[in-house]
């Protein structure tokens, strides 16, 4: 029998299951017993310290049953995107009503069992979040810090067709920088190849304690704004609070115009091959904050359709139940009776109203690691290498060599791998990879002066905005696919937040059996810090490698090669991995060549290596060890050691190079780490070590510690800089050969007295390189043009 979704019938149906998720969610925030208030309620059913927010949740909830009303009446692909903070009963609620909560977790059974185990467990210890964790079926986005939702709706749309992302937006939420910026995301979807996003404005029109901006901006000035974003605003609104078929009616309505302007849309794209930027529809709901609950505080303020809805509306608490009619009430007002049966069971009458199988939200595939999933087919990097048959004496741009491989990966992959970054793959020398792959943008494209752009590409670079590259990547890669992001070092940091929030995400998705695994972030780092000659002190920071380093070891990995060969084998490890963070620093500018491909893959795969054409201990107990990690410190410490053995040939110098920076930690805190017998054979007991690192100096001495050998001579960044020469930027932190050279030979004692005149002729030489520079703007020929020279 056919069913008429735009019945008043079916819509009274959806309002009894609204009500039901309304229940739920109330009971989740309060009780921890009692669940369907069969006695009086007591201090113990109540929860010691409610702890979550109300504000949003029955808006999300009315939006969530009229998305599955949507799904139903249109056989869609559909997901949702919570991006409203802390409302994670919402996600909860719905994937216990329609079956899918329980099928992942038995033990929160379909009854009244279950649901006190429900009740219980949110937001208490040893239980789920107050936000749409990965715990959560369905959920792909943390809703712990704001922003992102649009981000990661439309990268999880990208190269999926077939699918629509409903990304529910607070009005809070839409203050924030990266929200707002995220509505250009309409300029890069194509309607041929890419899904859709339907975003949803949850305008209840205050945050923690404040009005909301677009709140108070009225329906013309908002379609003004966001038609000039590119979108195609429709309208919603609840007029009176204790109506709610009109409403119901309304975003029925509404509803049915999005998807149907979404199909149409996509179907003209589709038989036309007319890939001209549409304007995609988006929904603005207005509903009070805190709808259907308490309406006063007890100074008879309001609550509903204020700022005190935010969070626990209501003071009653274990220890203080004196206002425990309030509660009462307030969940008896959801008929709880007409919703479940006897036993706590939702009737079947209600469950109808919820989707099926894998078209319930909470159950799509994308939202579990993908509808699809493939590993990359990766080409063989080997076939890219630079030859070096003479080490250090080929020059060659390292990601210039590995923009060739990335393009041969693109054709490979055509539809399942992307790279993301704000406005500077050009710059970073991405020059393969832009003409194979070119940038997806949906504008017009004007050549010759737009260059490398197409409707259809597989780079999203073309909006300067940290945040939407990122979220777009995170977006892409928790729904399977395949990809990275690669900006300028210092301005990595202006998401190192969404990092941070990434691998918490990985953390806890990693403890749900039921998750299935993610392929790695890969994150690129370069124009980095020691090369920043015309930007100057601003562009300097290579912080990532410490933020990152603090946060969970089995997620992190931090690769630092130091030349092309040793990039092309860290993309080909780093691009296979699962559940990662790969930070990959590397450069950009023309440097020597160091590793064979083979001497490369062998750094790699080991994370570090004992370098014997650069060393001078061969089978004896070294004066000094040098260790150099990235591509200046490599350059610097084999241009040191060259001047050390040119002076003092009886030397025994050791030189070690580090690729994989957290291989170097101790087991105890890291599983990957060398233990101090491997670490003791690299680095000695005592010895010693002149470490050129490319970051912040205090990563290395961490590491360092609980060692044997805490002889260490760390030269890093010092926060020095300046607009200046790329060697000088080495000279202003002392990373560079003359204090490398210095420190080494002062730091052995039976060279500290003959090697006294060596080191103030080092002195002299980076004197000689100050005044150089001053006066012809450029470094020393003698620095330019050295080249290494066979150990004799």
């Amino acid at each position: 029998m056919a069913v008429d979704f735009d019945s008043k019938e079916y819509l009274e149906g959806l309002d009894k299951y609204w009500r039901a998720a309304n229940y739920l969610s109330v009971g989740q925030l309060f009780l921890r017993d009692n669940p369907l208030l069969k006695h009086d309620l007591t201090s113990d059913d109540v929860k010691i310290k409610p702890i979550g927010h109300w504000g949003t949740i029955v808006s999300q909830n009315f939006i969530y049953a009229h998305l599955n009303r949507a799904i139903l009446k249109y056989d869609l692909n559909m997901f949702y995107i919570e991006g409203s903070g802390h409302g994670g009963q919402v996600m909860v609620s719905n994937s216990y009503l329609d079956g899918s909560y329980s099928e992942i977790y038995p033990n929160i059974s379909q009854d009244e069992k279950g649901m006190q185990k429900l009740f219980k467990q949110f937001s208490f210890p040893g239980g789920v979040a107050s936000h749409a964790a990965p715990e959560t079926p369905g959920s792909i986005h943390e809703g712990g810090e704001l922003g992102y939702s649009l981000s990661h709706g439309t990268g999880a749309i990208l190269d999926n067709p077939d699918v629509i992302a409903a990304v529910e937006i607070g009005d809070g939420e839409s203050e924030t920088g990266p929200l707002a910026a995220s509505w250009f995301s309409d300029k890069f979807i194509n309607p041929i190849k890419d899904g859709a996003v339907l975003p949803i404005i949850n305008m209840n029109g205050f945050k923690i304690s404040n009005p909301t901006i677009l709140s108070r901006m009225s329906d013309e000035d908002l379609t003004s704004y966001f038609k000039g974003m590119g979108w195609k605003p429709y309208f919603v609104e609840v007029a009176d609070p204790e109506k709610h078929m009109p409403v119901h009616e309304d975003m029925a309505k509404v509803m049915d115009q999005a998807i149907e302007e979404i199909k149409r849309i996509q179907k003209n794209a589709r038989d036309n091959n007319d890939e001209t930027l549409p304007n995609w529809p988006m929904i603005i709901f207005r509903s009070p904050k805190g709808w259907t609950g308490p309406k006063q505080d007890l100074d008879g303020n309001p609550i509903e359709g204020s700022f005190r809805a935010h969070q626990v509306p209501i003071p009653v608490d274990a220890a203080h139940m004196e206002h425990v009619d309030q509660l009462t009430n307030w969940l008896k007002a959801y008929k709880p009776e007409e919703l479940f049966d006897e036993n706590g069971t939702l009737k079947s009458e209600v469950r109808a109203f919820a989707p099926k199988g894998e078209q319930r939200m909470a159950m799509n595939p994308i939202t579990n690691g993908g509808i699809k999933p493939e590993p990359l087919k990766l080409p063989d990097y080997k076939d890219f290498a630079v030859d070096v048959s003479e080490h250090g004496k080929t020059t060659a741009q390292d990601m210039i060599i590995w923009s060739n491989w990335l393009a041969a990966v693109v054709k490979e992959n055509p539809n399942n791998f992307r790279a993301f970054g704000p406005d500077e793959s050009k710059s970073n020398r991405l020059y393969s990879l832009l003409d194979e792959g070119k940038r997806q943008w949906m504008e017009n494209i004007k050549e010759p002066n737009d260059e490398n752009m197409a409707h259809q590409g597989r780079v999203i670079d073309s909006q300067l905005s940290e945040h939407q590259a990122e979220g777009w990547l995170e977006g892409y890669v928790l729904t399977g696919r395949h990809g990275f992001f690669a900006t300028y070092e210092s301005f990595g940091r202006v998401v190192d937040s969404m990092l941070t929030q990434h691998m918490k995400w990985l953390r806890k998705a990693s403890e749900q059996s039921w998750r299935k695994q993610y392929p790695s972030l890969n994150f690129v780092d370069t124009s980095t810090v020691f090369q920043q000659d015309h930007n100057g002190y601003t562009h300097q920071d290579p912080g990532m490698l410490t933020h990152l380093a603090e946060k969970k070891p089995e997620l992190i990995r931090e690769y630092l090669p130091a030349d092309a060969n040793t990039l092309l084998a860290v993309g080909d490890v780093a691009f296979q991995s699962k559940e990662k963070i790969n930070l990959i620093v590397t450069s950009k500018h023309p440097r020597p060549q160091w590793f064979s491909i083979d001497e490369a893959t062998n750094l790699v795969h080991n994370g570090l290596g004992y370098i014997d054409w650069a060393s001078t201990d061969q089978g004896q107990e070294p004066d000094l060890v040098f260790a150099a990690a990235g591509s200046e410190p490599t350059w610097e410490s084999l241009a040191a050691i060259s001047l050390l053995h040119d002076e003092f040939p009886d030397m025994k110098l050791r030189f070690i190079n580090v690729v994989d920076i957290l291989k170097l930690r101790s087991p105890e805190r890291d599983p990957r780490g060398l233990t101090d017998d491997e670490f003791d054979r690299y680095f000695t007991t005592d010895k010693p070590v002149i470490f050129a690192f490319h970051g912040y100096e205090d990563l290395v001495r961490d590491i360092f510690f609980d060692r044997h050998n805490r002889n260490v001579h760390v030269h890093g960044y010092r926060e020095n800089g300046d607009i200046t020469t790329p060697f000088d930027m080495r000279v202003l932190n002392e990373l560079d050969r003359f204090h490398l050279a210095k420190d080494a030979v002062l730091s052995i004692p039976r060279f500290a007295v003959k090697g006294s005149y060596f080191a103030q002729r080092m002195d002299d030489m980076v004197a000689k390189h100050t005044a150089y520079i001053r006066e012809n703007g450029t470094d020393m020929p003698e620095i330019n043009d050295w080249q290494w020279k066979p150990l004799k």
